[in-house]
């Protein structure tokens, strides 16, 4: 059942119940209202007549026909006619006066002396109000009995039932159609959600709701919005993510395919005996050259897989020793290519791992080196300590790198020059080692780099600092 007509139930029940409620109580309060008021004008006029009665027996001594008769009428007037019945019996027995319809038997218990009983009585069809009541005279009980038709009133209240059964109708069709045009208002912003949710599962990732009702249902669409949103992000992460690793496993099938297709053709000559000892001399170069660059690769992947899968302990550890060390291991070497190394450091201690930050520092110095031209350049280091770790930038004047593969330099086995690369004994793999590591450390590296100008790698790391080295 559609929760539009679910609400369109619930208010003509709501409806029904409390019109039903109310008109019975209205009802039942006028019908006992005048009822009410005809046993007040019953009694007021039982009053008159006794008192009337009781002052002529006083002074005649006694009642007769001719006394009640004239009595009832002035008491009465042009009203007799709406009075069943009027009796008078002598110590309850002995008729005195009866007129009206004499069938009627209103006898019922004797009441106590001084007091009247007003009842309502069935006579077939008629409902009748009764009253009977004690005279005291000096010749003994009179007892007065009156009868008045009131099936008017039931006759009434049954008219206003009826009366009140088609404005019942009524009413349930006009709150039916209100309370389902209404439910459909209100449920109009479910369909778009609705709507939404299914194009969002069909493909349409972009696809949004758009909710303006001021009240919870436009929260719902915030939140809905918020979640395709965040959905929308994770779903084209994934797909990035797969794109990353199938290009992972192309380019790492491509970078084995190629040496060890080289590796068994050598061997095989070298096998069969058609190289002499000069070329079989070479050909084992090769292939020493080439196991060792697989070996590396193999080592490469293996150092991403332990910093990725392995939780690293850090040591509260200066930076600055890492970069004088990195500086010392490699200055004689640079300097040989005409590479001058230069650092900047600023004194301080974070949390990190020694190990993986001199690996990655190592990382970022070789590809810069790798970067200037054979007349040479300069590499400058630039250290300075945040709140809760170090900040640390690369620079160097080499040839840089294209806009549009800034974006891809931490891709595995991404290359800018891939000659080059390969002749220098590159993997590929550096800057995506380099990525984990400044991942495991909670930081990240961005680069900033123009051509033939040179190029700024900027390494974050927020591995933490405690309150005596801040």
């Amino acid at each position: 059942m559609k929760f539009r007509v679910k609400i369109t139930l619930c208010m003509i029940g709501l409806v029904s119940t409390l019109f039903g409620i109310g008109e019975s109580l209205l009802l039942n309060a006028s019908f006992d209202e005048a009822i009410d008021r005809e046993r007040e004008e019953l009694y007021g006029v039982y009053q008159m007549v006794s008192g009337t009665l009781q002052v002529i027996g006083d002074i005649n001594g006694s009642l007769i026909y001719e006394d009640i008769s004239d009595t009832i009428f002035k008491i009465t007037g042009q009203n007799e006619n709406l009075w069943e019945m009027i009796r008078f019996r002598e110590n309850g027995k002995r008729m005195i006066y009866e007129s009206g319809d004499t069938s009627l038997d209103v006898s019922g218990e004797m009441p106590e002396e001084g007091t009247c009983d007003i009842r309502l009585q069935k006579k077939g069809e008629r409902d009748i109000l009764c009253l009977s009541g004690v005279l005291l005279t000096e010749e003994g009980n009179v007892r007065l009995d009156m009868a008045r038709d009131v099936t008017g009133l039931f006759e009434e209240r049954q008219g206003r039932h009826r009366i009140y059964q088609g404005v019942f109708v009524l009413m349930v069709m006009i709150c039916a159609v209100l309370s389902y045009s209404t439910a459909g208002i209100l449920t109009s912003h479910l369909r778009k959600l609705s709507d939404t949710a299914r194009e969002i599962a069909g493909g349409n990732l972009s696809s949004r709701v758009e909710v303006r009702s001021g009240d919870e249902i436009e929260q719902l669409g915030e939140d809905f919005n918020r979640m395709a949103d965040h959905l929308e992000e994770k779903i084209r992460g994934l797909n990035d993510e797969m794109e990353r690793q199938e290009r992972f496993v192309g380019d790492f099938s491509h970078e084995l395919k190629t040496p060890m297709t080289s590796i068994i053709g050598y061997a095989d000559l070298i096998r069969g005996g058609m190289l002499d000892g000069k070329e079989a001399v070479e050909a084992g170069n090769y292939i020493v050259n080439e196991g060792k660059r697989l070996e590396n690769l193999s080592m490469k992947l293996l150092d991403m897989l332990m910093v990725k899968n392995e939780p690293s302990a850090f040591l509260l550890f200066s930076p600055t020793v890492l970069i004088r060390r990195l500086q010392e291991n490699t200055a004689l070497i640079y300097k040989k290519r005409g590479i001058t190394l230069e650092t900047r450091v600023e004194a301080g201690e974070c949390f990190m791992e020694p190990d993986l930050v001199y690996c990655l520092l190592r990382n970022l110095i070789e590809n810069a080196a790798n970067a200037i031209p054979d007349s040479g350049g300069n590499i400058i280091i630039t250290q300075k300590m945040l709140k809760d770790g170090c900040r640390i930038f690369v620079r160097d004047n080499g040839c840089g790198i294209p806009e549009s593969s800034l974006n891809h330099l931490m891709d595995a086995f991404y290359r800018v020059d891939r000659s080059r690369s390969r002749q220098a004994g590159g993997t590929g793999l550096g800057l995506s080692l380099c990525r984990e590591i400044a991942d495991a450390h909670g930081g990240y590296i961005r680069f900033r780099s123009k051509p033939e100008k040179g190029t700024v790698v900027m390494v974050v790391l927020k591995g933490g600092r405690n309150e005596e080295s801040s």
